[in-house]
């Protein structure tokens, strides 16, 4: 039987790897197993249960303060003693993490081919984001099967020369998980966010934790702006999940863990987080999956980057790249809670990231192409 073999480790690798293993564990012609690195431990596993995710394997690679270096040797070593005990006529990856390219790179070392989920994104910066920009680049360079989210990323990867062939065009699979948990009847989990959100107010999802914003004074500028936009709007209060990471976890406590509308909370499941995204006015957002999911549920992103790998939404007009500048952010978001006119562009632009069908075109391409595979050695 034809072997995929799906690896990530972080939470928004979860999120979207999701819908794919659900549609591999339906072929009946292809075996599929999940390893897990455990990049981000307890958010992994709070997705793991959302989705009824089963690793296969699970390398807990998590532990305090890591180098960069010291993570990509680890998972190098663990995820290469799995490819060589089961031999998988593929490795499945997506985004962009340090787990996606490692895995490509023991894939290569084993001469098993990778195919890409989300390929084809790009800042042209390879510091920023960091690592996300170059981990990604190197991941393309070794892949065999590339599943570009949108035209752009098709484009992009076209002219770094990549034969049209290998690059399939199939919308984003953070869609299909959200589109699956915005349909489920869920009780909000968290008893702070059941209170917060009883109250009348304007929500603002707030999500800050790029490792070039804490690096950088770009977080400090950020918490600034938040402050100035509460002193502007009394009728507004931030819902702020914040990352485990120390280093954000600090900051953020002590920029704003005094204001009286400022909700410093604990990282949400992925259910309780698409409630937030719902009932919230807008979002302000450093990540780069909530820039593609916010607005399937016609929420305009502001987005606290100097630089996106998603210009599909800002061209298509569901989010606006505001940069870390306090003044900027202020501007742009103080503009959204008081004209309605641009709100509403916003909120009812179409987004650009799919319909909700790509784990099943993805599936039905790694099929194809393991069936390929086997014909070429037989």
């Amino acid at each position: 039987m034809m072997k995929a073999i799906s690896v990530f480790g972080t939470r928004p690798e979860a999120i979207k790897m999701a819908p794919v293993v659900w549609e591999l564990a339906r072929r009946k012609t292809l075996e599929s197993k999940v390893v897990v690195t455990a990049q981000h431990r307890e958010m992994l596993d709070q997705v793991m249960d959302t989705f009824s995710l089963k690793a296969d394997y699970d390398l807990d690679l998590m532990t305090p303060n890591q180098t960069l270096a010291f993570l990509t040797a680890r998972i190098l070593g663990g995820v290469e003693d799995v490819l060589y005990k089961e031999e998988p006529d593929l490795v499945l990856v997506q985004g962009d993490t340090t787990t996606v390219m490692v895995t490509a790179l023991a894939a290569f070392h084993n001469q098993i081919p990778v195919g890409h989920v989300e390929a084809g994104l790009r800042t042209h910066n390879i510091y920023n984001p960091f690592p996300e920009e170059m981990n990604r680049r190197i991941t393309d360079t070794l892949s065999s099967l590339y599943f570009a989210p949108t035209e752009l990323a098709r484009s992009n990867l076209l002219r770094e020369g990549v034969d049209e062939k290998k690059i399939h065009l199939t919308g984003n699979t953070v869609i299909d998980a959200l589109l699956w948990v915005a349909g489920q009847k869920h009780e909000v989990s968290n008893q702070q966010l059941r209170t917060i959100l009883d109250n009348k107010s304007r929500k603002v999802l707030l999500t800050a934790h790029r490792r070039e914003n804490y690096l950088s004074k770009g977080m400090k500028q950020i918490y600034e702006a938040v402050r100035e936009i509460l002193a502007n709007f009394d009728d507004v209060e931030i819902i702020f999940p914040v990352h485990p990471n120390p280093n954000v976890r600090k900051m953020a406590y002590e920029q704003l863990g005094n204001h009286p509308r400022v909700h410093l909370i604990e990282p949400l499941n992925y259910k309780d987080m698409v409630r937030v995204m719902k009932e919230s006015y807008l979002v302000l957002t450093d990540s780069g999956g909530i820039q593609e999911e916010a607005p399937s549920l016609g929420k305009p992103v502001v987005v606290l980057r100097e630089t996106t790998e998603r210009p599909e939404g800002i061209e298509a007009g569901t989010a606006v790249l505001a940069g870390t500048k306090k003044e900027k952010i202020v501007k742009i978001t103080g503009t959204l809670l008081s004209d309605e006119a641009a709100y509403q562009r916003m909120a009812k632009a179409v987004n650009p990231y799919g319909d909700g069908t790509a784990a099943k075109k993805i599936v039905d391409i790694v099929v194809k192409f393991c069936d390929e595979q086997h014909k070429k050695i037989s």
